[in-house]
């Protein structure tokens, strides 16, 4: 079994740039067959100093890629569909925006929100079905709705 790091990290990238890795499971096989024998632990280590992420596939599925990688962009069609699949309603505290959703989709809608660059939102913080949103200073909630709205074309269930 192959023990050195450097190489390993070189052959993570290789393996996700020329083959569309879905799970880190399949990323351990196929480092196996390479001649590495790893921990899932040290493989998601590797990933983050890789700077490697999961990107939507636009199919329901997700893959991996490197944050970097330009090849790789999301349409914003894609986001909607990301945040329309997941959001159920939002309402307000002050300005601050609360985002409910269905349970597990919190993280992909708050990225669909984060990666549309709507101007109104300055974050946002994701749990397991709830997303706080922190607008930038002085918008209202009406106009941090309409803003969302816009970009996301959702018509309903947002005030």
């Amino acid at each position: 079994m192959i023990d050195d790091k450097n190489q390993r990290l070189s052959v993570i990238r290789r393996l996700i740039q020329s083959s569309h890795m879905q799970s880190q499971e399949e990323l351990l096989e196929r480092l196996e067959s390479e001649g590495f024998s790893i921990t899932q632990a040290t493989l998601s280590r590797d990933l983050k100093l890789l700077k490697v992420v999961k990107a939507s596939d636009g199919k329901g599925g997700y893959f991996y890629t490197f944050i970097q990688d330009e090849g790789v962009s999301e349409s914003a069609e894609i986001l909607r569909q990301d945040f329309s699949r997941g959001f159920l309603s939002m309402d307000f505290s002050n300005n601050l925006g609360v985002v409910k959703t269905l349970p597990g989709h919190a993280q992909s809608v708050a990225r669909a929100l984060d990666q549309l660059k709507i101007p109104e939102i300055l974050g946002t913080i994701a749990g397991d079905d709830t997303i706080l949103i922190v607008p930038v200073q002085d918008i209202s909630p009406e106009e941090l709705a309409q803003g969302i709205s816009k970009k996301t074309d959702f018509k309903g269930g947002i005030l």
